[in-house]
C-alpha cells in the first residue's frame, strides 16, 4: 500500500458463542417460501440502457413460480416473471448507489415478500456482478487484505498500486445472537483505516443502540476500533440494529465517510408459545360425520415464525371421557382446526369432552421445541334423534256432559333429547275419534303432559263414550334418518257422565194471535217443555215466572195456558200490540233443574174505544167572519177501527145549533164556526158528537170549552176582551193590579232595611262580649295591694264604677283594658284555640301602652282592678282558697304531674332537708 491512499476495514470477530450456535443447528430441508437473500447487491456502470438486466433475484414459493407475482418501489426498475431485474428506461446514476425494494407476492394467498437490492456505481473495467449477503464477488489480487478483511471501497490495480475510489461498497450485515452469556463486552468487529498508519485516527459510532435509546448497547474503542456488544440481546424487544462507523483523525477532522453496520439479532428458541385463550369453547351436533368441523384453536411464538423457532404444531394430549372412542377428534397440527374423526357422538351418552391440546415449536420437534397446553371443551349439541313415545298404550278420562274447560286426561310422553328444547316439547294432536271437535290436547310447558280438554260440550243422550287415536311429535321435525316410533301413537277412552239437565221449551219464544178481549177462561195455548234426560224419569211441572198484567194462568201438569183477566190491547203493559209472559218448568231430578220459556201474545184489535174531542179548550172572535176553531178526535184504537171520523152538534139544547155550526174539513179534522154575527164575550161549552169508523162504529159526546172575545183587526183576541171572556170585571182587575204594586214596595223596603243594618254592623267598633268572651287580660303592675281580707273594698263599686265621666271624656280608641265597656259591646269573632304568638304580643303591648298612657291610672300602692269578665260569673273569690302552713299537706302527687310542676314539686314537695 501506498502513504497516501486509505482504506478503512472491517475486521468481523464473531464471538465463539456464534460460531458454537451455528454449528449445532442441525440443517433441514424444509420449504420456506422467501427470497434466497435479504439484501442483493450489484455492480452497475454509470449509465443505464433501457431493458437492460442488471440482475436476477431468486424466490422460492413452495410452489413454483406459478402464482407468484413481483413489483417494486421505483419506476425506473422492473422485475420479470424469472426474477430478473431490468431498466424501464435509460438512465444515469448520478449518486453512488441505488437502492430499491422488490416484492414478491402470492395471487392465492395475498402473502407478501420483500428484498432490499442495491445497485453500486463501478468503474467501467468493473463487470457487472452480483453480491450476496455475506460473500464479496469482486476478485482481488494478492495485495488485497486478508479474506476475512472486508473493504469498504472497490480497489483497482494501476502503476502505482491500490488506490481508493469515492464509491463504497455494501457491508454485510453483521449477526448477532440473543441471550448470550458473555462475558460482557464482548467484541462484534473491527473498524480500521489504512490511514492511522500515517496519523492517530479515533473511531466512533452513531445510531439506535450507540447514542440513541436503547443507548449504550453498542461500544466501540477509539483508538483500536474494536466494537463491542455490551450485553445480551434480545430479539423479541428489537430485532436489528443500525450504526454508522466514522474515523476522524485528533483533531476531528473526517477520515474517512461513515460507512452502515446492519446488526441482526438471531434468534434462539426463548418462548414458549402462548395460546389466545387458555380454555377454547366448541360445539358439534351428536350423530355428525367424521370430518365435521368442530373448533379453531390458536397459539402465538413470540420467536421468529420463519424459522423453525416459531414455527407452531399441534397435537392432541388426552380426550375425556374416552367413549365410545378414545380418538373421537383429531386436530390439523398446523393450522388448529379441530375435526371430528370417529363416529358415535350421542348427546343422550356424554354431553361434553374435555380435550387437552398441546402446542409446540421447533416445528412441533417434543425433544428440542418448547409446549404449553390448553383445554378444549366441546359440547356435544342435541338434535332431533329421539321420537317422543307414549309411556301407555292407551289412556282412560271421564267428563261430565254440558261442561267445557275440563281436562279429561293426562298423557305422559318419554323424550331423551335436551330437555326444554324444540327437540323435546311435545305437540299432541288426535288424528280419529272426535269428528265434532269436541276436544283438545294442550301441552304442559313444564312437565310436557298433554292435557286432554273439552272445548266443545258433549251430551250424554247423544254420545255416552268417545274413543280418541292421539299421536305425539316434536316442536322440531326429526333428524334426517330418523323413523316416527309406534309408541308415538296411544288411544285415549273418555266416558260422558250424564248429569240432569234442564227442561227447556222447543219454541222459544213461541207467539200466538188472538183478539184482544176475550173472556176469563180460554183457553189459549199449550205451552210445554221437553226433558233433555230421555234416561232419567222425570216429571216436569210448570208455573208463572212473570205476567205483568195477571192476565194468564198456566197448568202446573200439562202446561196449558188460560186467561186470568180479559186482555186489553190499549193496556200499559202492551208493546207494539205484543203482551209477553215468562214460564218456568221444573223437573224432580236431583239436584232439580229448571227452564224458561217466554210466550208472546200479539192481541188483535176490537172497536172497543170511543173517539175523543180535541181540543177540549179553544177561544174565537165575537164575529164570525174573523175565524174558526179546528177540531178532530183521538181514538185508542188502531186502524180501521179509528178514522174518518163524523163531528156532529146534537139538537139538544137547541142553542148549540142556533149558534155554532161544523164544516168538515177531511176524514180526521172539522172546524167550529159561529152560525149568527155576533156573540156576546165569555165562555161557552159546546157538545159534539164525534163518531168512528169502526165496525159496529162508537160515537162520544164532548164537550169544548170556547171562549167567545172581541178581536182587534188581525183577528186576535185583545187583552181586556180575554179577561172579560174570563168573567172577570174591571174592579177586580184594579185590585189585582194594586196588590201587585204593594208587593213590590214590600220587598224594596225589605232590601233597603238589610242594607242599612249591615253597614251599621261594619261601623260598630269591635269589642269583646263579656258573655261570650272570658280571656284574662295582662297588667303591668309592680306591687300587690292588700287581699280581700285585709282591705275593706266595696268590690262591687270597682266592677260596676258609677261614675263614667273619665271613660267617656277619652279620646277615641283610648280605653283601659279593665274598665268595663261603655255602649254596645259588639261580637267579637271566635278566635283560634291557640293564637299566633304574634297576636298574644300585640295584645300585651296595646294593654301595657293603654295602662301607662292613662291619666286617671291609680297609684302602684293600690288596689289594681282585674278585667271585667261579665256578671255573673259562677267562679268563687280567690279568697276561699285556705293556705295553711302546718305542713301536714303532702305535695309528692306533684311529681307526677310532669316537668310543668317540676318546680313546685321541688318546693312543696317532701325532700329531705339538709
Amino acid at each position: 500500500m501506498t502513504a497516501g491512499s486509505g482504506v478503512l476495514l472491517v475486521l468481523l470477530s464473531l464471538s465463539g458463542a456464534l460460531r458454537a450456535h451455528n454449528g449445532d443447528v442441525t440443517a433441514r430441508e424444509t420449504c420456506k417460501a422467501g427470497f434466497s437473500e435479504e439484501d442483493y447487491t450489484a455492480l452497475i456502470s454509470e449509465n443505464i440502457l433501457e431493458g437492460e438486466r442488471l440482475l436476477k433475484v431468486t424466490f422460492s414459493s413452495c410452489l413454483g413460480t406459478k402464482g407468484t407475482w413481483y413489483e417494486t418501489n421505483s419506476l425506473d426498475f422492473k422485475v420479470e416473471a424469472d426474477g430478473t431485474v431490468f431498466a424501464t428506461r435509460e438512465l444515469r446514476i448520478p449518486s453512488e448507489q441505488v437502492a430499491f425494494t422488490v416484492t414478491a407476492w402470492d395471487r392465492q394467498t395475498a402473502e407478501r415478500w420483500d428484498a432490499v437490492v442495491r445497485l453500486l456505481v463501478a468503474q467501467p473495467s468493473f463487470a457487472h456482478s452480483t453480491h450476496k449477503k455475506g460473500k464479496q464477488s469482486a476478485a482481488l489480487d494478492a495485495s488485497q487484505p486478508p479474506s476475512d478483511m472486508l473493504l469498504p471501497w472497490p480497489q483497482h490495480r494501476n502503476a502505482n498500486g491500490l488506490r481508493r475510489q469515492k464509491r463504497d461498497w455494501v457491508i454485510p450485515p453483521i449477526n448477532v445472537p440473543e441471550n448470550s452469556r458473555g462475558p460482557f463486552p464482548q467484541q462484534l468487529v473491527r473498524i480500521r483505516s489504512d490511514k492511522d498508519n500515517d496519523i492517530p485516527i479515533r473511531y466512533s459510532i452513531t445510531g439506535v443502540g450507540a447514542d440513541q435509546p436503547p443507548m449504550e448497547v453498542f461500544s466501540i474503542d477509539s483508538m483500536s476500533g474494536r466494537m463491542y456488544v455490551t450485553r445480551p440481546m434480545d430479539r423479541e424487544e428489537r430485532a436489528s440494529y443500525h450504526l454508522r462507523a466514522h474515523a476522524v483523525d485528533m483533531n476531528g477532522n473526517k477520515v474517512e465517510n461513515p460507512i452502515d453496520l446492519y446488526i441482526y439479532v438471531i434468534d434462539m428458541n426463548d418462548n414458549r408459545p402462548e395460546f389466545i385463550n387458555q380454555v377454547y369453547n366448541g360445539s358439534v351436533d351428536e350423530g355428525s360425520k367424521p370430518g365435521t368441523y368442530v373448533m379453531t384453536v390458536t397459539a402465538n411464538d413470540a420467536d421468529d415464525s420463519t424459522t423453525a423457532n416459531g414455527m407452531v404444531r399441534y397435537r392432541i394430549v388426552t380426550q375425556t371421557p374416552q367413549s365410545p372412542s378414545q380418538n373421537m377428534f383429531t386436530i390439523n397440527s398446523e393450522t388448529g382446526d379441530i375435526v371430528t374423526v370417529a363416529a358415535g357422538l350421542d348427546r343422550e351418552k356424554v354431553q361434553q369432552y374435555t380435550v387437552i391440546i398441546q402446542a409446540t415449536d421447533m416445528e412441533g420437534n417434543l425433544n428440542y421445541g418448547l409446549s404449553n397446553t390448553a383445554t378444549a371443551i366441546i359440547t356435544v349439541t342435541d338434535v332431533n334423534d329421539n321420537p317422543p313415545e307414549f309411556t301407555a298404550s292407551t289412556y282412560a278420562g271421564e267428563v261430565p256432559e254440558n261442561q267445557v274447560e275440563v281436562v279429561v286426561a293426562n298423557l305422559t310422553v318419554m323424550d331423551r333429547d335436551q330437555p326444554h328444547s324444540p327437540n323435546w316439547n311435545a305437540f299432541y294432536r288426535i288424528i280419529s275419534g272426535d269428528p265434532s271437535g269436541h276436544f283438545s290436547i294442550r301441552t304442559d310447558p313444564v312437565t310436557n303432559e298433554g292435557m286432554v280438554t273439552v272445548v266443545k260440550a258433549v251430551d250424554y243422550e247423544l254420545n255416552r263414550a268417545f274413543m280418541l287415536t292421539v299421536m305425539v311429535s316434536n316442536q322440531a321435525p326429526l333428524a334426517s334418518g330418523i323413523q316416527m316410533s309406534f309408541q308415538s301413537t296411544a288411544g285415549v277412552t273418555i266416558s260422558v257422565m250424564d248429569i240432569n239437565e234442564a227442561p227447556y221449551f222447543p219454541s222459544n219464544h213461541k207467539l200466538i194471535r188472538l183478539e184482544e178481549g176475550v173472556p176469563t177462561g180460554t183457553a189459549l195455548t199449550t205451552f210445554s217443555a221437553v226433558d233433555p234426560d230421555r234416561f232419567m224419569q222425570q216429571a216436569v211441572r210448570y208455573s208463572k215466572l212473570s205476567d205483568p198484567a195477571n192476565w194468564l194462568h198456566i197448568n202446573a201438569t200439562n202446561g196449558q195456558i188460560t186467561t186470568a183477566a180479559v186482555l186489553d190491547r190499549e193496556s200499559l203493559y202492551i208493546r207494539n200490540n205484543v203482551y209477553e209472559a215468562t214460564f218456568l218448568a221444573a223437573d224432580n231430578g236431583i239436584p232439580p233443574a229448571s227452564g224458561t220459556g217466554t210466550l208472546q201474545i200479539y192481541l188483535i184489535d176490537i172497536n172497543d174505544n170511543a173517539p175523543e174531542l180535541l181540543p177540549k179548550e179553544a177561544q174565537i172572535c165575537e164575529k164570525p167572519s174573523l175565524n174558526a176553531i179546528n177540531i178532530t178526535a183521538a181514538d185508542a184504537d188502531v186502524d180501521p177501527n179509528i178514522g174518518p171520523y163524523v163531528f156532529e152538534l146534537p139538537f139538544v139544547p137547541a142553542a148549540v145549533r142556533r149558534n155554532w155550526t161544523i164544516t168538515r174539513l177531511n176524514g180526521d179534522y172539522a172546524q167550529l164556526s159561529l152560525r149568527i154575527l155576533y156573540l156576546e164575550a165569555g165562555v161557552y161549552d159546546v157538545p159534539i158528537t164525534v163518531t168512528d169508523s169502526g165496525n159496529p162504529p162508537l160515537s162520544n159526546t164532548s164537550i169544548i170549552k170556547v171562549k167567545v172575545c172581541p178581536c182587534d183587526e188581525n183577528g186576535d183576541c185583545t187583552t181586556v176582551g180575554a179577561v172579560v171572556a174570563a168573567g172577570l170585571g174591571t174592579s177586580a182587575i184594579v185590585a189585582i193590579l194594586i196588590c201587585i204594586v204593594i208587593l213590590l214596595t214590600m220587598v224594596l223596603l225589605f232590601v233597603v232595611w238589610m242594607k242599612r243594618r249591615e253597614k251599621e254592623r261594619h261601623t260598630k267598633q269591635l269589642l269583646i262580649d263579656p258573655e261570650d268572651d272570658v280571656r284574662d287580660n295582662i297588667l303591668k303592675y309592680d306591687e300587690e295591694g292588700g287581699g280581700e281580707e285585709d282591705q275593706d273594698y266595696d268590690l262591687s263599686q270597682l266592677q260596676q264604677p258609677e261614675t263614667m265621666e273619665h271613660v267617656l271624656s277619652k279620646a277615641p280608641g283610648v280605653r283601659r283594658v279593665d274598665e268595663r265597656p261603655v255602649g254596645a259591646e259588639p261580637q267579637y269573632p271566635v278566635r283560634p284555640v291557640v293564637p299566633h304568638p304574634g297576636d298574644i304580643g300585640d295584645f300585651i303591648n296595646e294593654g301595657l301602652r293603654a295602662a301607662d298612657n292613662d291619666p286617671t291610672a291609680p297609684p302602684y300602692d293600690s288596689l289594681l282592678v282585674f278585667d271585667y269578665e261579665g256578671s255573673g260569673s259562677t267562679a268563687g273569690s280567690v279568697s276561699s282558697l285556705n293556705s295553711s302552713s302546718s305542713g301536714d299537706q303532702d305535695y309528692d302527687y306533684l311529681n307526677d304531674w310532669g316537668p310543668r310542676f317540676k318546680k313546685l314539686a321541688d318546693m312543696y314537695g317532701g325532700g329531705e332537708e339538709d
